[in-house]
């Protein structure tokens, strides 16, 4: 059997899920970037790991569905409360906000609860966000906070999932996480599938009946709750808390606070945080605002136009999918320019 190759990264600094589960905020490690020996694979996909990546890749396969639909019922939004579009904006500010509560608060939790009990917590969230949305038109406000709930649960499972199959051994890391990333594209896919269809047909009063939509990622929202529980059960449970301890001891984990602190002062975390405010804002244009573009702007069918953001969003999937591999091995650098400058090539394309 040949030995595995490696490579040793020195990690500037973990994200918060990482922070709460290592002693220290600067760590070497080492990741296998060669595919795993059949002893490996036999060793590192048990079924208790491929039901954990089962479960952390449909955790991201809702919050697809979730983020996916939002383009496609943004029209019927603004026509049955009688809003403008500066106004149902508010929904994507309540979900930075949300995102940004989890991002606050993630490393406090992670001192208290384990992996399990913190993809638990995320997808009960969700579960309430759209148990809130799932009835005739919810008052606007109600509404609107569903989205700070729908985000923070998101962000929740999207870190402890992305910490799990990042540290997970035995397993082709950069394979594994583009297939959960993947799942959260192929939930966006078939939102519009979903979503437009319900979203079209009439009450009979005439009125749209969008709301009713929200029963679909209700239903898997609560799958998603169930499977979290089983897969994870091993680390469902609170953490020990962490005591000072005697003099000539291992010193304890820095505190949450110290952690954070420590986060803001590193530059890269500026740096990708900038690159991802672009990244995102571009998705959000692209998936969501893109119907009403296209129905206001360009005199497009509602009825249609809102299968439009599959397009996109099947090519995300493909892209998260095809291209790790790739990536991998000419280098992330690289790549992401070369990326970027095919993306605004297209860009063009659409726009004019």
């Amino acid at each position: 059997m040949s030995k595995a190759a490696t490579t040793t990264y020195t990690v500037e600094l973990p994200s918060d899920a990482e922070n709460a589960s290592r002693s220290t905020a600067r760590a070497s490690f080492q990741v296998d970037d060669s595919p795993p020996s059949e002893d490996g694979q036999a060793q590192g996909l048990t079924k208790s790991v491929l039901l954990k990546l089962a479960s952390a890749a449909f955790s991201f396969f809702v919050s697809g569905v979730n983020d996916g639909s939002i383009g496609a019922l943004i029209p019927h939004i603004i026509r049955d409360y009688g809003v403008t579009t500066a106004i149902v904006s508010a929904l994507y500010a309540a979900s930075f906000v949300g995102w940004l509560s989890a991002a606050l608060s993630n490393t406090h939790l992670n001192h208290r609860l384990d992996l399990g009990a913190m993809m638990v917590l995320g997808a009960a969230f969700q579960v309430v966000a759209h148990a809130l949305r799932a009835w005739p038109t919810p008052p606007f406000g109600l509404f609107i906070t569903t989205f700070w709930f729908a985000s923070i649960g998101q962000a929740f499972q999207d870190t402890q999932a992305n910490t799990y199959v990042a540290t997970e051994k035995g397993l082709t890391v950069h394979r594994w996480l583009g297939f959960i990333h993947a799942m959260y594209m192929a939930g966006c896919l078939v939102a519009p599938f979903a979503a437009s269809p319900i979203a079209s047909s009439p009450s009979g009063d005439g009125s749209s009946q969008w709301y009713l939509f929200y029963t679909v990622p209700l239903g898997l929202g609560v799958v998603n709750l169930a499977l979290a529980m089983v897969a994870f059960r091993d680390t469902f449970r609170l953490r020990p808390h962490v005591r000072a301890l005697d003099p000539g001891t291992v010193a304890p984990e820095k505190s949450a606070s110290a952690l954070i602190k420590e986060t803001l002062t590193t530059r890269s975390v500026w740096i990708i945080s900038l690159f991802f405010f672009f990244h995102l804002g571009v998705c959000v244009t692209a998936g969501g605002w893109v119907v009403e573009y296209l129905v206001d702007v360009r005199d497009g069918d509602l009825r249609q136009m809102g299968y439009v953001p599959a397009g996109f969003s099947g090519g995300c999937l493909l892209g998260r999918l095809l291209l790790p591999d790739p990536t991998h091995k000419f280098g992330e650098r690289r790549m992401i320019f070369i990326y970027c400058l095919i993306c605004l090539a297209f860009q063009l394309v659409f726009w004019l």
